[in-house]
């Protein structure tokens, strides 16, 4: 017999706080890069982009709330916590940056870099709904240790260190609210009349940076004139058609292709790893319908004007833990469609310290980085490490191409030879970091198969990574044959060794492998 779930709990208020004030500093970043990086019009901003994207959220999350209360439904669980969900944030800066500005300064029209980033995410979309038929596939033979592990280096190196930078940019806001959320959230502490932690946290942030204001300082950038130059920005725009300007936007086809096609893949192992992290939280949801619903909801916001794609998002054991079902996933899209259509994006920018949020995205870095080895043998701990590495190498070629930007340099085989007597090795930076995701992804894979001694199937992985890196998937920063030929080699070979290792005819083992834990990565249930 059916149960009918709750549609709230007391927890939900905390995910609620934790994914929306989550979801409020993408809005908030996007929104700075439209105006201040693109020079976007503040009509297109307030009045096409941000509704499109608003009803993007408010499809997205109700659809994932939905999934959340028919899986509850079907098993009589009340612990079920929906799928997060919002802006891809890796795809946000690469539309922006890749597509969207250099159309937008060779052309010397935003708009038109508008209507590019339209066009990207419409391709995006096809790939992700064409690719969810093939992940289910993809997650059975694929490691747990390997999806996780490429997560962890994510959650590490592009959720963690940010926002860890800036809590100890402005201590006082950062390292109190970190300490906040930590004894609730990990220490199982309740404040009182049960407020959530996070609302507690950016009450205390905004206390002390509206008290610095008051005696004449400037904290985390807030300032009355900053509120009201934000105040201007209110008004009611509901999303309109966008299908003029996706037309127009196929003019860019060539360039739009470029990175379409790699970022599309990009996103079907995200989303994986994503479900495989709900998963091994205890939630199953088929990685089809999920990765279907992301191009279609995507799809449907291109159409509406929203060049960033929707993706699920990293996270849903650390919502989970703070008690969240599957109320906080539906009020969060209703939530952050009221603040897009109504325009008041900008005044949240003025009023709450970006610092006092911060600590919420480390928090979730953690809980994510912790999963990778909590839910997987021991034995996979150094392939989830390996893993890993990848994303930091792509973190800190970020940090080194931002540094020269900033600077007005130009890279040239000079500097990188300079760079390298110094012990920065660029070049290795590019070629290990490049497609971080899949690279890791493979990485582990072959070193959790290793560590089984299932060697077969670590040389099919090896292949695997050849042929990536061949195309330019992996190990490289442009699509094309041939890419980075010496690594398409490595892979090559080692596949070959993986594949002598498997008849052991010529290698004994002194001692058996120890025995893999019941939760193996492989043994995943059918889609």
């Amino acid at each position: 017999m059916q149960t009918t779930p709750r549609l709230w709990t007391p927890g939900d208020w905390n995910a609620l706080f934790g994914f929306g004030t989550n979801i409020l500093v993408n809005l908030l970043v996007l929104t700075g890069l439209l105006r201040f990086v693109l020079q976007m019009p503040d009509e297109i901003v307030f009045g096409r982009i941000l509704p499109a994207l608003g009803l993007m959220m408010l499809l997205s999350t109700g659809y994932y709330a939905w999934l959340a209360y028919r899986l509850a439904q079907k098993t009589g669980r009340s612990d079920v916590c929906a799928l997060p969900s919002g802006i891809s944030v890796p795809h946000m800066f690469v539309v922006t940056f890749v597509i969207m500005l250099p159309i937008s300064l060779s052309t010397g029209d935003p708009v038109k870099g508008w209507e590019a980033g339209l066009v990207w995410v419409f391709f995006q979309s096809f790939i992700l709904m064409i690719g969810g038929f093939v992940a289910p596939w993809v997650r059975k033979v694929t490691p747990r240790a390997a999806l996780l592990g490429t997560l962890a280096g994510v959650s590490i190196a592009f959720i963690s260190m940010r926002p860890a930078l800036e809590m100890f940019m402005n201590p006082v806001i950062g390292v109190v609210c970190l300490s906040i959320i930590l004894v609730s959230w990990f220490g199982g502490a309740r404040y009182p009349r049960g407020i959530p932690a996070g609302l507690v946290a950016i009450a205390f942030g905004m206390l002390i940076a509206w008290g610095a204001a008051a005696l004449g300082f400037e904290v985390a950038g807030i300032s009355v004139a900053g509120v009201g130059a934000a105040v201007s920005s209110f008004g009611f725009s509901l999303p309109i058609p966008a299908f003029d300007h996706v037309f127009n936007g196929f003019q860019f086809l060539g360039i739009i292709l470029v990175t379409a096609i790699p970022f599309g893949i990009y996103d079907l192992v995200e989303a994986m790893d994503n479900v495989e992290s709900a998963e091994a939280a205890g939630d199953h949801y088929p990685t089809t319908r999920v990765l279907t619903a992301d191009g279609v909801v995507s799809l449907i916001g291109c159409l509406m004007g929203n060049p960033f794609i929707n993706a699920v998002y990293i996270g849903h054991p650390g919502w989970k833990s703070m008690g969240g079902r599957i109320g906080y996933s539906a009020a969060t899209g209703v939530i952050v469609a009221l603040l897009c259509w109504f325009g008041v994006i900008a005044l949240l920018l003025a009023l709450v310290p970006v610092v006092a949020i911060s600590p919420i995205l480390l928090y979730i870095g953690m809980l994510i980085g912790a999963q990778a080895f909590q839910t997987t043998p021991m034995t996979h701990a150094p392939a989830i490490v390996l893993g890993m590495l990848p994303h930091l190498a792509a973190w800190a070629k970020t940090l080194i191409d931002g540094a020269l930007g900033a600077a007005g340099v130009q890279m040239s085989p000079e500097l990188i030879s300079g760079m390298a007597t110094g012990g920065v090795l660029y070049e290795g930076l590019v070629v290990f970091g490049s497609g971080a995701i899949l690279s890791g992804l493979v990485l582990a894979a072959i070193a959790v198969f290793i560590i089984e001694r299932k060697f077969e199937m670590a040389a099919a992985f090896a292949l695997a990574g050849a042929a990536m890196t061949f195309l330019g998937f992996m190990h490289g920063e442009t699509l094309g044959f041939n890419v980075t030929p010496m690594v398409s080699l490595a892979y090559v070979i080692v596949a070959g060794f993986l594949m002598a290792c498997s008849k052991a005819g010529a290698i004994s083992f002194s001692t058996a492998p120890e025995p893999v834990a019941s939760d193996a990565p492989s043994a995943h249930p059918a889609e």
